[in-house]
C-alpha cells in the first residue's frame, strides 16, 4: 500500500484555495520517505508465467517506440513505424491466443524533421498510430522562444499528434515559476489539437522538491502528461523522482478533478523494468491510469526484451535477437 501523501509533500493544506503559484514556493519534499517508498518498490517480487505474459502484452500498448538518432534516416523510421504496427510476433500471439486484439505501441516518436517520414508510413501501414514529435530545442531546450515556439507549429503541421517538449531547466533552477507556467502556456497555445508532453528532465532539477514544483507548474499551464527526462540527461527515469511526479499528479487531481497523464523515458530497457514501472502506477494511481490515454514509456530498446520474454514464455527458450523482427 502507497504511504499517505503528507509522509512526501510537507504544505499546509489551508492554504491551496487560489494563489497556486505562491503555494509553490511553500513546498518542501520530505526526500528520505520518498527513498523509502522507492526500495518498497524496487524490492517487490515481480508476476510470474502466464500473469507475467499478460502484464507484457500490456506494456507493450504503453511504449512510445522511439528512434531519436544523429543518424535517422526515412529507411529506419519506416522499420519503427512497422514494429509499432506488429511488435509481436504473429505466432506467438496465436499461441497465446491474442492474435485479434490489434497490439500495438502506443504511439512512434521522432524529431520534428522524420514526422511525415512517420506519418507516411503509418498510413501506408493502413494504421493510426499517433506520431509523437520532440520539440522546442531537444534535448537542451537552449534555443530562443520564437524557434521552439515555430518547431511546436511545424511538427503539428506535417502530422504529429503528441508534441513532446523539454523546458527551459534555468527557470526551475533559479524559482522563476511564473516564467516557466507562461512558457509552457505558450507551449499549449502552439500545439493546438495536439497533445502536450512536458519533459522535466528530472535529473537536472537539482532536488526532489524541484521536481514536484516544476511537475504542478506543467500541470496548471495545461500539460496533457508530464515526462520524467529526455533520455539524454546523465540520470533519467528513476523510481524517487517517478515517486513525487506520480503524487504532484494524484494530488492535481484531488484538487482539480483533471487526470494528467505520466511518462518515464530513459534507462527502461528491460521487460523486468516494465513490469516494476506498471506496478507503481497501479499501486499510487489505480487501475484507471493503467491505458495509453493516461501512462507512456518512452523507450528505443525495450519492445525487443518483451518479445524475448514472450517468446521465452510460449516455448520454453530464450531467442537470439536475430530471431526476431528489428525495429
Amino acid at each position: 500500500m502507497s504511504l499517505p501523501l503528507a509522509d512526501f509533500i510537507l504544505y499546509p493544506f489551508a492554504v491551496i484555495n487560489h494563489n497556486y503559484l505562491s503555494w509553490i514556493s511553500k513546498v518542501q519534499v520530505n526526500h528520505p520517505a520518498v527513498l523509502r517508498r522507492a526500495q518498497q518498490v524496487q524490492a517487490r517480487r515481480t508476476v510470474k508465467k502466464e500473469w507475467q505474459a499478460a502484464w507484457l502484452l500490456k506494456a507493450v500498448t504503453f511504449i512510445d517506440l522511439t528512434t531519436l538518432s544523429g543518424d535517422d534516416t526515412s529507411s529506419n523510421v519506416q522499420r519503427l513505424c512497422y514494429k509499432a504496427k506488429y511488435p509481436i510476433r504473429e505466432d506467438l500471439l496465436k499461441a497465446l491466443n491474442m492474435h485479434d486484439k490489434d497490439i500495438t505501441t502506443a504511439a512512434v516518436c521522432v524529431y520534428p524533421a522524420r514526422v511525415c517520414d512517420a506519418v507516411r508510413a503509418l498510413k501506408a501501414a493502413g494504421c493510426n498510430i499517433p506520431v509523437a514529435s520532440v520539440a522546442t530545442g531537444f534535448p537542451a531546450g537552449q534555443t530562443h522562444l520564437k524557434t521552439r515556439l515555430e518547431e511546436i507549429r511545424l511538427a503539428v503541421e506535417d502530422g504529429a499528434t503528441e508534441i513532446d517538449v523539454v523546458i527551459n531547466r534555468s527557470l526551475v533552477l533559479t524559482g522563476q515559476w511564473e516564467a516557466l507556467y507562461d512558457e509552457i502556456r505558450q507551449f499549449r497555445k502552439a500545439c493546438g489539437e495536439a497533445h502536450l508532453k512536458t519533459i522535466l528532465a528530472t535529473g537536472e532539477l537539482g532536488s526532489l522538491t524541484n521536481v514536484y514544483k516544476a511537475s504542478m507548474i506543467a500541470m496548471m499551464a495545461g500539460s496533457d502528461f508530464i515526462k520524467t527526462s529526455t533520455g539524454k540527461e546523465t540520470v533519467n527515469a528513476t523510481f524517487p523522482v517517478a515517486i513525487v511526479m506520480l503524487r504532484a499528479i494524484r494530488d492535481f487531481f484531488w484538487k482539480t478533478g483533471n487526470k494528467i497523464g505520466f511518462k518515464p523515458a530513459g534507462g527502461i530497457r528491460s521487460a523486468k523494468d516494465a513490469l516494476a514501472w506498471l506496478s507503481l502506477i497501479k499501486e499510487e494511481l489505480g487501475d484507471e491510469w493503467l491505458k495509453p490515454e493516461l501512462f507512456r514509456i518512452g523507450a528505443s530498446t525495450l519492445l525487443s526484451d518483451i518479445e524475448r520474454q514472450i517468446y521465452h514464455h510460449v516455448t520454453g527458450r530464450y531467442a537470439a535477437y536475430h530471431d526476431l523482427p528489428m525495429s
